[in-house]
């Protein structure tokens, strides 16, 4: 019965509001691009109709920022097809424990008055690994948590070793896996188990499987870990400036999000109270006057500017940056 009415409804679908023949030639060139395959016609015109609404979100932003309304621009990319809903559910996964409580807290004031730089980019000290995908795996918490890992095994050792995120997606038993998980756990983790494997040694397959580390594959090691100081984006910048790349969490719910470009992103809509997707702060700086926070995602580089947004600094905690920050301790 469903598949009739399926059927009756794909003439209304082509004859809707959002079926417009003369993006016949971008959305194939779209799908040429990003490889994508449908489940039959009628899956193929449902992604059709999210497709174009989203090209036209992107195309009225973009007027308006070259209008001056916004100090960012939007692109289409390889989320083209998807709402921002599905993005959520799918592609973000950061949960916070019901029972969690801030341990181990830094304060703003912590070790002192030290010197704290106006900018710093610890992917030119060589602190960062290569921008990876997540993909359809709730895993956005591993894939923070192993970045603030290789930063202090870069500042320990010298060398940068990329570690494994599906090491902790199947082992860290406190978290659930591709359904989501919290950084501190993931910490606590390698800090108990004694270790972490390398991404060489247990590669990343984005789905759950039984834990499979070894220490032969081990090469990072963690005693503990720190909590900035909640909603403090000065305790922040001091931790960035001071320890390396920070782990943190943010509302990565909106469709500016999703197709963000270029520019320093602040979108007033977003909701620091509504925390979803987990990321790493690896610097920060100011562009055009805007100052920002330099941020790696784990959606590949087709996501935002080759992976990488810059996010608003010091604009009320936009996104609820500095809400959930934390990073471990070599």
């Amino acid at each position: 019965m469903i598949f009739y009415l399926l059927l009756l409804t794909l003439p209304l679908l082509k004859a809707g509001p959002f079926w417009d023949d003369t993006l016949d030639f971008e959305w194939e060139q779209w799908k040429r691009t990003y490889q994508k395959q449908y489940n039959g016609e009628m899956d193929e015109l449902m992604r059709r109709h999210i497709w174009e609404k989203n090209y036209r979100f992107i195309s009225a932003h973009n007027n308006e920022y070259l209008k001056g309304m916004h100090t960012y621009e939007l692109a289409m990319n390889h989320l083209g097809d998807m709402t921002s809903e599905e993005v959520v559910k799918t592609m973000t996964g950061l949960k916070v424990p019901l029972n969690k409580r801030a341990t181990n807290v830094t304060a703003e004031d912590d070790k002192g008055p030290v010197t704290i730089p106006d900018s710093i980019d610890y992917r030119k000290k060589g602190y960062v690994s290569p921008v990876r995908n997540q993909g359809s795996c709730g895993s956005c918490w591993a894939f923070s948590s192993v970045g603030a890992l290789e930063g202090q095994l870069k500042k320990k050792t010298g060398k940068i070793v990329v570690l494994s995120p599906q090491n902790l997606v199947d082992c860290v038993t406190k978290n659930d896996g591709c359904g989501g998980g919290y950084m501190t756990n993931a910490f606590e983790y390698v800090r108990d188990n004694k270790g972490i494997d390398s991404e060489a040694a247990y590669p990343y397959v984005g789905e759950d499987q039984t834990c499979n580390y070894t220490t032969a594959g081990r090469v990072a090691k963690c005693k503990s870990y720190k909590e900035v100081q909640k909603g403090s984006e000065k305790a922040l910048k001091k931790a960035v400036a001071t320890v390396g790349p920070i782990s943190v969490g943010i509302d990565a719910s909106l469709t500016t999000f999703q197709f963000y470009s270029k520019g320093v992103y602040y979108d007033p809509e977003c909701n620091a109270e509504d925390i979803n997707h987990a990321v790493l702060a690896v610097g920060y700086g100011v562009q055009k006057k805007s100052k920002h926070w330099i941020i790696k995602n784990s959606w590949g580089e087709d996501w935002g500017n080759k992976g990488y947004i810059l996010m608003a600094r010091d604009k009320q905690n936009a996104c609820g940056i500095a809400n959930l920050a934390s990073y471990p301790l070599m």
